[in-house]
């Protein structure tokens, strides 16, 4: 039996509990962005939709009392917002990076607006569920404090590898993404299989947004999101477009993340800032990695903007 108070214990188990806690967002964003992509489509106002979707769960709960009705309420608002980058997407000549670059700061700015009077009430936060009953280590017994959310993600993450490979609405939404001619040839409804997709996967993004405000770190202020939803599409990139993948993903970007609390919670505290970076050197590092003019986008839909 290893020695929990070991400082490399104490170092794994807060790497562990940390990847799970932070990479809940990260995750259901990056689900969102791979459907959206998964049609053909980029959708670089996630950022805004994630911090709407922060707000807005945040005051859903506290005026309803309810956390699961903040869940909603996120869900619905970036079900809106998907909605509308789907449908000015489709319009002639509209480029999806640029609207997408609107979308962010109109989402983050409705969301700073519309949200001052809740930066101080508390809302109710979503449970734990409490897998650590067993032992009688606090730190082991804090990694098991797993929220409800990150299950569901987990599961989405499976149904969707599954759904994508063997039903016919994921034949389709592949077929859209990389063939749009062959799509249109066989009487595929494009433009309503993408607004489908980008509007699903702005609700994923808006229900990663609730995790931020009512789980971690549990409230609602104008800098909760740290560029998380920018960050999610250089993730959906290095998990090639698989969303069991984004899964793996989700949890290394989570892990390092976590790299700053989890060296002060041994000691380490030089140097914590830079610790607090990991996230975004990650995130160069992958754009660097699978942007070269050498590397193809392996796995990348056919009519992404990014591949053309």
């Amino acid at each position: 039996m290893p020695d929990m108070h070991s400082p490399i214990v104490i170092l794994l188990l807060s790497l562990f509990a940390g990847a799970i806690r932070v990479s809940t967002p990260y995750l259901f964003v990056s689900l969102g962005e791979c459907l959206t992509e998964k049609g053909g489509r980029v959708n670089l106002g996630l950022e805004g939709i994630l911090v709407s979707g922060a707000m807005s769960g945040y005051a859903g709960a506290f005026l309803s009392g309810s956390p699961w009705a903040g869940v909603l309420a996120a869900g619905f608002v970036g079900l809106l917002l998907g909605c509308l980058h789907g449908l000015v997407c489709s319009l002639p000549r509209v480029s999806d990076i640029a609207f997408g670059i609107a979308l962010m700061l109109l989402g983050t700015g409705l969301a700073f607006y519309l949200g001052k009077p809740f930066i101080e009430p508390q809302a109710p936060m979503l449970p734990f569920i409490d897998l650590g009953t067993w032992t009688s280590s606090p730190q082991l017994h804090n990694a098991l404090h797993i929220n409800l959310l990150f299950v569901i993600g987990v599961v989405l993450s499976f149904v969707l590898q599954w759904g994508l490979r063997n039903t016919r609405w994921g034949m389709v939404l592949r077929l859209v993404g990389d063939h749009a001619e062959t799509a249109r040839a066989m009487g595929y409804p494009l433009t309503r299989v993408r607004i489908a997709a980008t509007a699903v996967g702005g609700v994923f993004a808006g229900i990663g947004g609730a995790y931020l405000s009512l789980v971690y770190p549990g409230s609602w202020n104008e800098g909760l999101s740290s560029g998380q939803g920018l960050m999610a599409v250089a993730l959906v990139i290095f998990a090639r477009w698989q969303p069991l993948r984004c899964l793996w993903a989700a949890l290394l970007f989570g892990a390092a993340g976590a790299l700053g609390p989890a060296l002060q919670a041994i000691g380490v505290t030089s140097g914590y800032y830079l610790y607090n970076a990991a996230p975004y050197v990650l995130t160069l590092a992958i754009m660097i990695v699978n942007c070269r003019p050498d590397r193809t986008l392996a796995g990348a839909p056919g009519e992404l903007s990014l591949t053309r």
